[in-house]
């Protein structure tokens, strides 16, 4: 990818940005080493990520404890190439030329974090799949 190529950019988004967005998001800018701008964001932002999603991230080697849940703004879909969704339907804005997806994803929320793990493990592999597909174009 040479430099006059933009970055790829991916907005996660789901209801309250507290668990499933942000693992995702923090996996994407784990493993695209700043090959991949991310952003993350809730149509019902929580007060505060999920416990039980940090914990089950720190046991992968990510640090997620300092995020904060994020309010989805009409600017953030629109800076981002692809727009993935996690169960917040039809509060995410459409805009033409964006690229979708919706990734149905158990909720973790008021999980503990043995419910978490299978989440993130999915979660990982669906950011790699992403990952080699962004990257290779």
């Amino acid at each position: 990818m040479s430099d006059l190529q933009p970055k790829p950019s991916v907005l996660f988004v789901c209801v309250h940005n507290a668990g499933r967005s942000q693992m995702a998001g923090a996996f994407l800018t784990h493993l695209s080493q700043g090959r991949v701008e991310v952003r993350s964001a809730g149509s019902a932002p929580a007060d505060a990520v999920n416990p039980a999603a940090v914990e089950a991230m720190a046991e992968v080697g990510i640090d997620m404890s300092t995020e904060t849940p994020k309010i989805l703004t009409m600017e953030a879909v629109q800076a981002s190439d692809v727009v993935i969704t996690m169960g917040c339907g039809d509060t995410c804005p459409i805009f033409p030329g964006k690229r979708y997806l919706d990734w149905k994803l158990d909720d973790p929320a008021g999980q503990g974090v043995e419910a978490v793990r299978p989440i993130r493990d999915e979660i990982e592999q669906r950011v790699h799949d992403l990952l080699s597909e962004l990257l290779l174009h």
